[in-house]
């Protein structure tokens, strides 16, 4: 079993940035791929960003389209934590975040996902 916590959601003026935190417990972090899905009121979960970890490349990385160029997630394997650093937000990146967890990056890209965080919740207004 893999436990993850988000932090670091709230409200952000359009144009802002804000940093979340997923802290993962359980079984061996870096062999996880890890992940951010959102989900929008009345949307279905979307994949956001993801990134897979091997001792040979350390973090290989993978954007949805909306979110490139603003967007970064990293990870720290010391700390078992991924971050999702947002700048330039939007009134359209307003969702509920999720940290995701899964043995395969491509099962996690495809929103195939074995471990889910319970959400933070991310505000952006005009």
């Amino acid at each position: 079993q893999v436990q993850l916590v988000e932090s670091g959601g709230g409200l952000v003026q359009a144009g802002g940035s804000l940093r979340l935190s997923c802290a993962a417990s359980g079984r061996t972090f870096s062999s996880y791929a890890m992940g951010w899905f959102r989900q929008a009121p009345g949307k279905e979960r979307e994949f956001v960003a993801g990134i897979n970890w091997n001792i040979n490349w350390n973090g290989v990385t993978d954007y949805a389209d909306s979110v490139k160029g603003r967007f970064t997630i990293s990870r720290d394997n010391a700390k078992n934590t991924v971050y999702l650093q947002m700048n330039s937000l939007k009134l359209e990146d307003t969702a509920v975040y999720y940290c995701a967890a899964e043995t395969s990056s491509y099962r996690l890209r495809n929103g195939v996902v074995g471990f889910w965080g319970q959400g933070t919740q991310v505000t952006v207004f005009s």
